[in-house]
């Protein structure tokens, strides 16, 4: 049994969460560090240690650095990370649904389930088998039962879309080593801009839209808990 921590260690665990995200959202938003100092008029030094979860920061000096940074600070003093609803995130492939999807749920302590793994259970065969078998209309009638039922176990889900240009979706697919949707498609540029044109009004339908395009794992990671913590 794992021991309670003490009043200290909870202490050090909630200004780590602290300096975490406001280094978080100063990186997505492009600031270095010196530049934080020179809009907050907090030093640079004191910011490091901020960030690092060493600064027992006052709550005037916060102030300047959340509307340095353009930020409320409720959003940064928050007791936790916890999220009250499951998210769904949505999206083409490539758009870095299950990289983005578990690395959320390990950090707000959610379970993952990745769509693509529930269809596979619904047709008893690996993905590729699914298709290479049944092709797509049939993959596409698995997909609906294995998201109805899904859905059926936790209904009332913050949907979340994951926006990405062409160019991402196709370059994320292929290092993914997997040139399979674009074998004897000379025009599968094209075809993806059709796609993500055709669903975005669907797409857009969502809750919350963040765009990876351009940004880190760390970067987009850090934006979409934003918006659903």
């Amino acid at each position: 049994m794992t021991a309670p921590l003490t009043l200290q260690q909870q202490e050090d665990a909630y200004l780590a969460r602290l300096g975490e995200r406001v280094r978080a959202w100063r990186t997505e938003h492009g600031m270095s560090r010196k530049r934080l100092a020179v809009a907050s008029g907090v030093s640079e030094r004191y910011l490091a240690q901020l960030e690092a979860g060493q600064g027992n920061i006052s709550v005037l000096l916060l102030r300047k650095v959340a509307r340095a940074m353009g930020v409320a600070v409720e959003r940064l003093v928050r007791e936790d990370d916890t999220v009250e609803k499951p998210i769904a995130l949505i999206g083409l492939r490539g758009a870095g649904k299950s990289t983005l999807g578990a690395k959320l749920a390990a950090s707000v302590s959610l379970p993952f389930v990745e769509l693509d793994r529930e269809v596979e259970k619904e047709a008893g065969a690996p993905l590729a088998e699914v298709f290479a078998m049944y092709g797509q209309d049939a993959f596409r009638r698995f997909e609906r039962r294995a998201l109805e039922r899904v859905l059926a176990e936790e209904p009332r889900a913050v949907i979340v879309w994951l926006k990405a240009t062409a160019q991402e979706h196709m370059a994320r697919v292929l290092a993914q080593g997997d040139t399979r949707p674009f074998k004897g498609r000379s025009a599968a540029l094209d075809e993806i801009r059709k796609l993500l044109a055709d669903r975005d009004r669907l797409y857009g339908r969502a809750g919350a839209v963040v765009d990876t395009s351009g940004k880190s794992v760390r970067q987009a990671l850090a934006e979409l808990k934003r918006m659903v913590t």
